[in-house]
């Protein structure tokens, strides 16, 4: 099982420098576990950079896979995780959900580097914003 974090959503749709890093992990869409959370941070994320038609089509081929809601087990596995490892917030849902489901979790966000079960790449600057928003 994979679940992709909201840098790697950014980067895959953006065609940065890393998005053949999280190809395929998106790809398998059958191994593919979304955590609602990285739904709002990609939306909002695309649709400032972007526009309202692009950020729906982004969220659109994030629901190809399966979208894991926040529950209250998983608010406090969350909440556990951020005491824990002093994750904010979405970080620690995301975490969460990943370990909860038994899937790596891909990521170029640096507060996740050297944590088990996760597949961390350094992010690398594109020349400009947010490019073109694969097909």
């Amino acid at each position: 099982m994979n679940v992709v974090d909201s840098s790697a959503w950014l980067e895959y749709f953006a065609d940065g420098p890393n998005a053949g890093e999280f190809a395929e992990a998106i790809a398998d869409v059958e191994r593919l576990v979304v955590p609602s959370i990285t739904l709002v941070e990609v939306f909002k994320r695309v649709r400032v950079q972007r526009d309202p038609a692009a950020a729906l089509y982004a969220v659109a081929q994030m629901m190809r896979g399966r979208v894991v809601d926040l529950d209250s087990e998983l608010a406090v596995a969350a909440a556990a995780l951020s005491a824990e490892t002093g994750l904010a917030l979405a970080d620690s849902v995301v975490l969460a959900t990943a370990r909860d489901a038994d899937a790596t979790l891909w990521t170029q966000d640096s507060d996740f580097e050297g944590m088990d079960g996760v597949e961390y790449r350094q992010r690398t600057e594109a020349p400009h914003g947010l490019g073109p928003t694969r097909p």
